[in-house]
């Protein structure tokens, strides 16, 4: 996704990219969570629980894992930041067995017109300013790709975290794809 901002000339950012949790690290929580302890594992009675190593809602019956993931501190450790304080453990849900992951690097599609809270924060691993995405903002891709492009126009911010607004887990996450 290219990003561009209208002000006296066009300043291209870089493209960014929404991600769910990677393969690797969804095999390592498989094992065990960022709390040290083994998945829960058990069907999803009514589904609609939110996949972190897929973007999509769970189906009725589904079997579903239930881990403590630090998303922040994952994402420091590849990057050499220091989170200090805002480093994070709370809990996901992913597939108890390795799946298809993925389908694109855009807003997933089973999130848009779902309210969702956008927490930025710089590369050394602060909190740089958050903000309540409403259903109507990201009711589609052009939605939340104009939201996106607001936040991201600022040059400290590095990375995003989308979370659920009613219990704060972490959902996805969005960065600049690398040049």
């Amino acid at each position: 996704m290219t990003i561009t901002q209208e002000s006296t000339g066009t300043i291209e950012l870089r493209a960014i990219e929404v991600r769910a949790i990677d393969p690797p690290v969804a095999a390592e929580l498989r094992i065990a969570d960022d709390a040290g302890r083994p998945p829960r594992v058990a069907p999803d009675r009514d589904g609609g629980s939110p996949l972190r190593c897929c973007l999509r809602r769970s189906s009725p019956g589904e079997p579903i894992a239930l881990v403590s993931y630090a998303p922040l501190r994952r994402w420091a450790m590849r990057t050499g930041a220091d989170p200090g304080p805002y480093d994070e453990i709370g809990p996901v849900f992913i597939h108890p067995r390795q799946c298809h992951g993925q389908h694109d690097d855009g807003y997933p599609a089973e999130f848009l017109g779902s309210p969702r809270v956008l927490r930025a924060y710089t590369a050394g691993g602060r909190i740089h300013g958050g903000r309540l995405a409403t259903a109507e903002e990201v009711r589609d891709q052009a939605g939340a790709t104009a939201l996106l492009e607001q936040i991201f126009a600022d040059p400290r911010v590095a990375v995003v975290h989308a979370r659920a607004v009613e219990f704060g887990c972490f959902t996805f996450e969005i960065r600049r794809r690398p040049r």
